[in-house]
């Protein structure tokens, strides 16, 4: 079974934090390198940040000294700690491996965190 769940998205002011969490099913996350993606309407979906197994961690650099990303091997958890919010960075945001996993010949994606940053 698959499983893909993210959650602490909302509604936030320009220059405020939110911590962002995705726990997965252990066929996804473990042994994986994990990712955010986020999606905004009518573009598509790209990364923001991976992580790979062993802790290392890379970001897109838009959000480089703003966003960290980190694991919990012992949940199948990883977060991403979000602060300095711009409105730019209003977007639905996904974890998954990298690459995506995939379910039944398709990628399989979770439902998303909704993050919207306006004052």
């Amino acid at each position: 079974q698959v499983q893909l769940a993210e959650s602490g998205g909302g509604l936030v002011q320009p220059g405020e934090s939110l911590r962002l969490s995705c726990a997965a099913s252990g066929s996804i996350f473990s042994g994986a390198d994990m990712a955010w993606y986020r999606q905004v309407p009518g573009k598509q979906r790209g990364v923001v940040a991976a992580i790979s197994k062993t802790g290392t961690a890379v970001y897109v650099d838009p959000v480089k000294g703003r966003f960290t990303i980190s694991r919990d091997d012992a949940k199948n958890t990883v977060y991403l700690q979000m602060n300095s919010l711009e409105t730019a960075d209003t977007a639905v945001y996904y974890c998954n491996r990298v690459p995506p996993a995939k379910w039944g010949g398709r990628e399989y994606w979770g439902q998303g965190t909704q993050v919207t940053v306006s004052s």
